[in-house]
């Protein structure tokens, strides 16, 4: 088996987006507008690719991290304030994962009807999960992470098949970083949270 370089367009939309997700784990806020740049770059790679849920998602997070980093930098007073890492609500949770569920069905539907969307299902779940993980970043709850594992731990099989190497082999890299964010997030936890 031959791997294949990646294109300049790849290379620095990992580059970038490498950046915000340990920008992410360290609970900075410089994670949103380097995340901007990744995602503008990993659309193009994505369609290229013709998984189209992931260039779906491109724009999806686009809108996203612009948001996040509004709410992740709210002044009270003239001062910036930090919102605190927080455990998110059960029924939160519970009305995410059905919404990531309904998307990977419906969207996954539309893709193979509509399109030559490679694994149009495979593909949308990895959509409809990201939007769960990136819904529960902006709010800073700790449960993005173990979201974030399970979208890396899905995502290196579909771009190692779509012969997206480096991708696939730094969502190897972005995985561990899931484990290091969720570690490090905890820590962060009020007190009283942790019990």
């Amino acid at each position: 088996m031959t791997l294949t370089l990646p294109s300049w367009p790849e290379s620095l939309a990992l580059v970038f987006t490498t950046v915000s997700i340990g920008l992410a784990a360290r609970n900075s806020v410089h994670t949103w507008w380097t995340g901007i740049i990744g995602c503008v770059l990993f659309g193009w790679v994505y369609a290229d690719a013709r998984l189209y849920a992931e260039t779906t998602l491109q724009l999806f997070f686009l809108v996203t991290s612009a948001l996040g980093w509004w709410q992740w930098r709210q002044r009270s007073n003239g001062a910036v304030a930090s919102r605190p890492v927080t455990r998110a609500p059960l029924l939160q949770l519970l009305g995410l994962l059905a919404l990531a569920a309904v998307a990977t069905v419906g969207y996954g539907a539309l893709l193979h009807r509509l399109t030559d969307a490679y694994m149009p299902y495979w593909d949308a779940a990895l959509l409809g999960l990201s939007v769960m993980a990136q819904c529960l970043l902006m709010q800073r709850r700790l449960e993005t992470w173990p979201v974030w594992l399970l979208v890396n731990t899905l995502s290196v099989p579909l771009f190692w098949q779509r012969e997206l190497h480096l991708t696939a082999l730094l969502y190897v890299a972005y995985w561990l970083n899931a484990w290091h964010g969720w570690w490090h997030w905890r820590r962060l936890l009020p007190r009283e949270a942790t019990r």
